[in-house]
Formats: C-alpha cells, sequence, structure tokens
C-alpha cells in the first residue's frame, strides 16, 4: 500500500481565491489544464474590524458575483462562496474548512517586496499556514 500522494486527491475539490472579474479569468484559465474535479471560487470581502471597510459591502459582493461568472466561464460548474474576513490569508483557510476543499489553488498578485510587506504577503501566509496542500499557479508568460 502506497501512501504517496495522488493530484486525484489533490485536485478532488480545489478552492480557488480570486479578487475580480479579471483575475478570475486568469486564475481559473492557469487551473484549468490540471483538470480538478470540482472547483469553488471564492472572494474574501476584507472588513474594516473597527474602521471603515475598504470598499462597501454592496459593491464588494458585485465584484464577487462578475468572478464568479468569469471562473463559470472555464468551470461552468463551479461552485461560489463568498467570505468576510479582515484577515484575508486567514479567512481563505476557514472557507477551505468550510467547503472540505482538499487544495487552496491561487495564482500570485505580484507586486514589489514593499507592497507585499505592506499587504501582508497574503501568499506566503498560505503556503506557510495552510493546513491543506496550496497549489501555487503559474502567472501569464510564467512571470
Amino acid at each position: 500500500m502506497s501512501s504517496e500522494p495522488t493530484d486525484e486527491g489533490l485536485l478532488t475539490h480545489v478552492l480557488l481565491p480570486v479578487t475580480d472579474e479579471n483575475d478570475a479569468l486568469a486564475t481559473a484559465e492557469a487551473l484549468e489544464p490540471y483538470a480538478p474535479s470540482t472547483v469553488t471560487a471564492l472572494h474574501v470581502v476584507e472588513k474594516g474590524g473597527g474602521v471603515p471597510d475598504k470598499t462597501p459591502v454592496e459593491q464588494s459582493e458585485e465584484l464577487a458575483e462578475e468572478a464568479y461568472a468569469a471562473v463559470r466561464t472555464v468551470f461552468p460548474d463551479a461552485g461560489e462562496h463568498t467570505a468576510y474576513g479582515r484577515d484575508v490569508a486567514e479567512t481563505i483557510f476557514e472557507a477551505a474548512e468550510e467547503v472540505d476543499a482538499s487544495a487552496i489553488a491561487y495564482r500570485s498578485r505580484g507586486g514589489n517586496r514593499l507592497m507585499q510587506f505592506l499587504s501582508g504577503d497574503v501568499s506566503l501566509k498560505l503556503v506557510t499556514n495552510s493546513d491543506r496542500p496550496v497549489i501555487a499557479l503559474p502567472r501569464e508568460g510564467g512571470t
């Protein structure tokens, strides 16, 4: 009996965090070649935690709907999950638990080191603090 992980198990149910329509389409297209069995698109609405929200909730929910529609152009049966939280990485982890995702797949949003530091570097938190596999998808052109 082998204890080797398989792609099939890893890609059984992929949680796909997305920010907006363009990001959602690019991220879904980056995931498509790996043929996951089930995809749930996730949009995190960042809450201010005692300070004003970055964007009005209604605007954030509209962005989420546009992002979900973009993901469905690639994965027509994709589910959707909107989560609200102050810490984006922690909110992604909670959403992965709620939907019982086998893995989290994301595409780095880029930015320089200063922007990553100021934003708390969600990518670093995803790959270092997750309790399940995290798949880093290639950016367009491998950048």
